[in-house]
C-alpha cells in the first residue's frame, strides 16, 4: 500500500508566498512598483493569469495596490491624519509626505434630512448639496466621504467642487475665508460591499467614520459630513490647531 501524495500549493499561491516574502523582506520597499505581468510571469514560468491571481490575494490583503495604468505599487505604511479644528484634506496629506488626489461619486441637490437640517441650522427640507466623493492618498483609496451644504447659501459650490476639487477651495470662491471644525464624533463601522468595492478592502473590512460639522468665522455651520476611513491605511490623531 502506498502513501498518499501530499496535496500540491497552487501555483498562484506558491507566487503569492513568494512575491510576501519579497515584500517582508525589504527586497520590494513601501512604493516600489512590482515587475509587470509579463516580467512576473516569465519568472515563475506560468501564465498571466496566474500572477494576476496571486497580486490579487496580496492587494486584498491590503499589501499591494494597484493605479489604474501605471501598474501594482507596494502599499506605504499608514498615513497619519490630524483630527483638529482646521482639517484640510490636501494640507494635511501633503504634511505627511502623501500626493493627494480626490474623485467625485455622486453630486446633487435635495432635501435636507432631519439630522442634516438640525446641524446645519435649516428649515426641515429645505435644500442642500451633496457631494460624495473618494480621497487617494498617492492615487490609492484612503476614505469614502459625504458633505452636505447649504444650497441656499451657496448657490454655485457644486460648479466649484466639479472644477476645483477641493472644499476649501470651492468654499474660498463663495466667500468662507476660513472655516473651523466645530465638533466630531468618531466610531468604527464594517465595510459594506459598496464600501469596500470603493476602498479596494475586503468586505467587513474595519473602518473609522467621522460625523463632522464645520464652522465660519461668525459661528455659522458650512459644512456637515461623514468620512469613512480605511482602518489599516489611516492613523486618525487628534489635534489642537
Amino acid at each position: 500500500m502506498t502513501n498518499p501524495r501530499p496535496p500540491r500549493t497552487p501555483l498562484w499561491k506558491s507566487i503569492h508566498d513568494s512575491l510576501y516574502r519579497d515584500i517582508a523582506e525589504a527586497r520590494y520597499a513601501p512604493g516600489d512598483k512590482l515587475p509587470t505581468e509579463a516580467a512576473l510571469a516569465r519568472r515563475f514560468g506560468v501564465n498571466r493569469h496566474t500572477v494576476r491571481r496571486a497580486v490579487a490575494e496580496l492587494a486584498r490583503a491590503g499589501l499591494v495596490h494597484p493605479r489604474r495604468g501605471a501598474g501594482v505599487f507596494v502599499a506605504q505604511d499608514q498615513t497619519d491624519y490630524p483630527i483638529g479644528r482646521r482639517v484640510r484634506f490636501h494640507r494635511n496629506l501633503r504634511a505627511a509626505g502623501r500626493l493627494p488626489g480626490q474623485e467625485i461619486l455622486a453630486m446633487e441637490t435635495r432635501a435636507a434630512g432631519p439630522d442634516e437640517a438640525g446641524a446645519l441650522a435649516l428649515d426641515p427640507g429645505a435644500p442642500v448639496h451633496v457631494y460624495e466623493g473618494l480621497s487617494l492618498a498617492d492615487d490609492r483609496p484612503i476614505a469614502l466621504f459625504r458633505s452636505i451644504f447649504p444650497a441656499a447659501r451657496f448657490p454655485d459650490l457644486p460648479a466649484a467642487l466639479t472644477r476645483l476639487r477641493s472644499i476649501t477651495a470651492a468654499l474660498g470662491e463663495q466667500g468662507v475665508a476660513d472655516y473651523t471644525r466645530a465638533w466630531t464624533r468618531l466610531n468604527a463601522k464594517l465595510a459594506t460591499p459598496t464600501q469596500a468595492l470603493h476602498l479596494q478592502c475586503p468586505e467587513n473590512s474595519p473602518l473609522l467614520r467621522t460625523i463632522s460639522l464645520n464652522i465660519d468665522t461668525q459661528g455659522r455651520p458650512v459644512e456637515y459630513g461623514r468620512t469613512w476611513f480605511s482602518g489599516d491605511r489611516v492613523t486618525l490623531t487628534m489635534s489642537d490647531t
